[in-house]
């Protein structure tokens, strides 16, 4: 009788995802990643038919976090949530803007998805924190191609170092990204986003809330881009705004890692972060 091969293992207690993935600075970072995601041809058409962020960007949001969390800080739920990805994946299929077929699944496109978070994190951490040594920078690449493994990513589909990582990221940007009507929409200071739910009080507020928010959701999502991925997608960013988003993360860096650990960290990462080690 074939034996199943074991579930990948997530990455380890000590390492550096253990310490960043959720750490409420990641939160700064996540609308820049997913913008990126989308900036591809096949993903963003996937996301325009087929995601519900229009009208429940909240409970995707959610859901999207939770499930990033339990990668890293899930333990044996971790290649659980990635079975349940690959799912949910399963039957998102369709045509791109280039008349191309796409399914979630294909290995360049499900890898490509995966593979933003790395450049985005990397980058903001310029702004919200110190910056990685070559050495980090390593461990942290070499933990998130675990990540992708426990979300059924192949060796084979993503660079297996650092410096084979680059050319490829090029090569995509070069080839593949570029601006469409998601990227569009998800960097629109007139986003029509709607109100939390199970917030009443909140929502007489919303009228005033909403810009705000929508023109934070965009300052981060182009600020928060390497720059060649910005250029890629045809974002537009001006050196005022880049001394603001310099200033803006000032206090940030400063206070975040002053903060005791159950402010700093999401709950999902500080329960497992306090959870005594198994034997």
């Amino acid at each position: 009788m074939k034996q199943h091969d074991p579930d990948p293992p997530p990455p380890p207690r000590d390492g550096i995802l253990w310490d960043t993935a959720g750490d409420v600075r990641s939160l700064l970072a996540l609308p820049a990643a997913f913008v990126l995601q989308v900036a591809h041809p096949a993903v963003g058409a996937g996301v325009d038919d087929h995601s519900v962020f229009r009208t429940d960007p909240w409970g995707r949001g959610t859901r999207s976090l939770t499930s990033v969390l339990l990668w890293v800080y899930g333990g044996e739920a971790a290649a659980e949530e990635g079975r349940r990805l690959r799912r949910v994946h399963r039957d998102i299929r369709g045509t791109d803007p280039h008349g191309r077929r796409y399914h979630a699944l294909t290995p360049a496109y499900y890898a490509w998805v995966h593979a933003t978070g790395y450049p985005v994190a990397r980058y903001a951490r310029r702004y919200f924190a110190r910056p990685f040594t070559a050495e980090q920078d390593a461990r942290f690449y070499a933990e998130w191609l675990m990540v992708g493994r426990i979300l059924g990513i192949h060796d084979r589909d993503m660079p297996q170092t650092v410096d084979e990582f680059w050319p490829y990221y090029e090569k995509v940007l070069a080839q593949e990204i570029g601006p469409n009507p998601v990227v569009a929409e998800l960097t629109d200071a007139r986003r029509a986003i709607p109100a939390p739910p199970g917030f009443q009080g909140l929502r007489l507020l919303w009228p005033l809330i909403r810009p705000v928010l929508a023109r934070t959701l965009r300052f981060l999502s182009i600020g928060l881009l390497p720059p060649e991925a910005r250029a890629a997608v045809g974002l537009p960013w001006t050196a005022r705004q880049e001394r603001r988003l310099r200033r803006w993360a000032v206090p940030v860096r400063w206070l975040v890692p002053r903060l005791p650990e159950r402010l700093r960290y999401l709950p999902l990462a500080r329960h497992a972060r306090t959870a005594p080690r198994l034997p």
